[in-house]
């Protein structure tokens, strides 16, 4: 018996062998992702990573006090350290939206067109992919500082090394004029299911375009050397910026995992009480009688709102809680940039000196309208809002900076990051110290610990370059 099965084992390998290969052959699978889907994904990582607030990769509501935390207070204390933050945000940026996105740039254009496919439309989506690959380096450099960029993304290079932040900027407005200039806004671009920001609309992708060069342009206004490269940068853009809501740069999510907005799951599906309203935001509000209270936070018994100490153990049952609006909806969209910001952005780009065809105090009214009828509030409610004397453009307290960058700040609400890149050049609103901080309020992320370890020799120029890698150094178009 032992005999026969030996042979047997032996004339079934003998047969088999011709075929062996193709038992490691994934038939499920496709053997090449379309470039299309590689944009999908990308497109999703990005703004999930931006909206995210999952403490291992988004504290950004945290160190701008629109939300403090209950039980754990590490972040809110401004502990950037602990959960390996800056690793996470680096990875999700190179490896998941810039990644993807580089390869979907190379299918796309290595694809061939059918006799009956528009090349415009190739020239679209290759234009789209680029604006994205630009919102995302400038987020890192906003982040970071210098980073890896004309020697990223190449996956035979793993000791790239760290760019200039300014001469990243420069390239990427030069970058973002190509793609504006090849947007061809009469055709098409990517399908509905594919693109689930705009649906394939080139001309709100064009105007995004044009919105977020708009906001490089204004980044850079600080730097006396980049005076005309900021001009020339905000006036071709404010003529084709976002004019209404419905501009809004905002993906669209589903109602069912692992589609839906992340802070549906961190919020609601976690089961977990940690986050609530900050007193610094809460506080300001209420000063003003904001009527987006109701729709950024939930009342009290009593019908006020009330927010928690900074960075202190709150008690969650005490306080106002994140508004159903926001937690309770699955598909609650998740926003890059919106119309409010622009606007905010121009009454900045007039008050600078800049041509952008209106006053300050018109951006103004028209930013803080924006935001109330976003959120679900009124023309009236707007009206009366701003005929108050502590918010009306004339009459508030402080200078321009401190006028805009605390209405701002509001209107940024759910919108940590650009929030944060908001104070860092306007110096408002004054946040509070938080009950046990680590450090001052961070200015930017440290490099992650993994580039110090592998990619030693750049991480350290780059750290010396910008004057030392602490969450305090200013960013090089952080002045004042």
């Amino acid at each position: 018996m032992k005999k026969f099965i030996y042979i047997f084992t032996i004339i079934l390998s003998v047969s088999c062998s011709s075929d062996i290969e193709e038992l490691n052959v994934n038939v499920k699978d496709p053997a090449v992702v379309p470039g299309d889907a590689l944009f999908t994904s990308a497109q999703k990582a990005l703004v999930d990573q931006m909206v995210s607030t999952n403490v291992n990769i988004n504290i950004y509501r945290l160190i701008m006090q629109q939300w403090t935390q209950t039980t754990y207070t590490d972040e809110s204390n401004y502990d950037l350290v602990t959960r390996t933050i800056p690793q996470e945000h680096w990875d999700v940026m190179y490896r998941d939206v810039l990644i993807d996105l580089k390869d979907a740039y190379r299918i796309i254009e290595e694809t061939p067109l059918l006799t009956t496919e528009d090349p415009d439309v190739k020239t679209n989506k290759l234009a789209i992919i680029e604006v994205l690959n630009v919102y995302t380096f400038a987020v890192l450099v906003d982040t970071f500082g210098n980073v890896p960029y004309s020697e990223a993304l190449d996956i035979d290079n793993l000791l790239p090394v760290y760019d200039d932040g300014l001469t990243i900027y420069q390239d990427l407005i030069t970058r973002l004029n190509n793609a504006i200039n090849s947007i061809e806004i009469s055709k098409g671009s990517f399908d509905v299911p594919q693109d689930n920001m705009y649906q394939g609309d080139t001309f709100k992708w064009f105007k995004f375009a044009n919105s977020l060069k708009l906001r490089l342009g204004i980044t850079l206004a600080d730097i006396a050397s980049e005076t005309t490269l900021a001009s020339t940068t905000i006036e071709s853009a404010a003529p084709n910026v976002f004019d209404s809501n419905a501009d809004n740069a905002a993906l669209n999510y589903l109602s069912s995992t692992p589609n839906t907005n992340p802070l549906y799951v961190d919020l609601v599906l976690s089961g977990r009480k940690d986050f609530i309203p900050a007193s610094t935001i809460v506080d300001q509000m209420n000063t003003f009688n904001d009527p987006r209270r109701q729709f950024y936070f939930t009342p009290l018994s009593d019908g006020t709102y009330q927010g928690g100490t900074p960075g202190a153990s709150n008690s969650y049952s005490n306080y106002s809680h994140i508004s159903e609006l926001i937690a309770n909806d699955p598909t609650f969209e998740g926003t890059l940039m919106d119309y409010a910001e622009v606007s905010f952005l121009l009454a900045e780009a007039s008050e600078r000196g800049f041509n952008v065809g209106g006053t300050a105090e018109t951006y103004y009214n028209q930013a803080i309208t924006a935001s109330i009828l976003y959120w679900g509030g009124s023309a009236t409610d707007a009206s009366n809002y701003l005929a108050q004397p502590e918010v009306a453009y004339s009459t508030a307290n402080g200078d321009w900076k401190e006028k805009i960058g605390i209405q701002k700040w509001i209107g940024l609400y759910n919108r940590g990051f650009a929030a944060w890149n908001s104070w860092k050049l306007l110096d408002y609103p004054v946040l509070e110290a938080p009950a046990d901080p680590v450090s001052e309020t961070p200015v930017r992320f440290t490099f992650p610990i993994v580039e110090q370890t592998l990619n030693g020799d750049s991480y350290n120029a780059a750290s010396t370059a910008i004057g030392g890698d602490a969450v305090t150094t200013k960013l090089f178009w952080d002045l004042n």
